[in-house]
């Protein structure tokens, strides 16, 4: 198998560490390993304060394992404790979301059917090395709300963060 930057319709490959799309995207690092129709997978790094804020996909499932770091997910009404070898699935239609609990975590993300990445490459930038980014100071919210409402993703509250915090 040969290593290469994946495509729409990816046939078998190969990818080494730090190899694959590296982009920021509001705070985080995505290095994308699978980007298809059927499904999207990547390895994430984020740091507190990048969190997604909670929200419900119509169309796909998430499902995060975590490689390190130590997160809390919200699963509907109910709240995960997360560390390394952790895996949290997120079926479609339930109401989801994290807050990182240490200075970084690192989450292997699978996304089933593929395609949301379309949004992380529209709101996100090339990474010019793979680290994290400086948090935003003014993300372009509306935009990434009307876009990912357009894309069956609708925002119900705010991030996991800020709800733990009160």
């Amino acid at each position: 198998m040969n290593a290469h930057t994946p495509t729409s319709s990816p046939a078998a490959y190969a990818l080494r560490p730090a190899q694959g799309r590296a982009e920021w995207y509001m705070g985080n690092l995505f290095e994308w390993k699978v980007e298809s129709d059927a499904l999207s997978v990547a390895e994430a790094t984020a740091q507190p304060g990048s969190e997604p804020p909670l929200h419900v996909h119509e169309r796909e499932d998430e499902a995060y394992l975590v490689l390190n770091g130590q997160a809390t997910f919200q699963v509907g009404d109910e709240y995960v404790e997360a560390g390394p070898g952790t895996f949290v699935y997120l079926p479609r239609g339930v109401p989801h979301g994290f807050a990182v609990r240490s200075e970084v975590a690192r989450f292997l993300l699978v996304v089933t059917p593929g395609g949301l990445e379309g949004h992380f490459h529209r709101f996100g930038t090339e990474a010019a090395e793979r680290t994290l980014p400086p948090l935003p100071e003014a993300p372009p919210l509306d935009a990434i709300g009307a876009d990912l409402a357009a894309r069956g993703v609708q925002i119900v509250g705010p991030p996991l963060a800020v709800l733990l915090a009160a």
